[in-house]
């Protein structure tokens, strides 16, 4: 395979699997709650899930390579992984800035602009009931 065609597929399925991390709103929750503080135990995430329905959201995160963790008998530590977590976000950037470049979407695109997706994207985070 020629290399141009190997770095096309790495970056994809880079991308892919970041994505499929993120693709639950419980894993959402979690990266917004660590994203806000330091660390935390894993008793300090409360959603309305149970515990190993967290710890397996948690255990994908990590695979991910979003969060880290840290046993402190008898507890486990979780916090963000700030170089994977920008890293993520570098490429997500590169592959919006992509997309929207060559479709011409960077000009004619303002999210601001309607503000009924705003509006929808709103009241779809509030309607979570995951609060921290």
């Amino acid at each position: 395979m020629p290399k141009k065609t190997e770095e096309y597929i790495a970056e994809g399925e880079h991308l892919a699997a970041l994505a499929k991390a993120m693709g639950h709103p419980a894993r959402i929750a979690i990266l917004k709650h660590l994203a806000s503080v330091e660390s935390c135990f894993f008793g300090q995430i409360k959603l309305p899930l149970s515990n190993a329905t967290i710890s397996q959201h948690l255990s994908e995160l990590k695979l991910a390579g979003l969060i880290d963790s840290k046993v402190e008998t008898p507890k486990v530590r979780y916090m963000i992984n700030r170089e994977n977590w920008e890293s993520a976000r570098a490429a997500f950037d590169s592959f919006f800035d992509k997309i929207s470049n060559s479709a011409g979407v960077a000009e004619s695109a303002d999210p601001k602009s309607n503000g009924s997706e705003n509006s929808r994207s709103d009241n779809h985070s509030q309607a979570s009931g995951w609060i921290f």
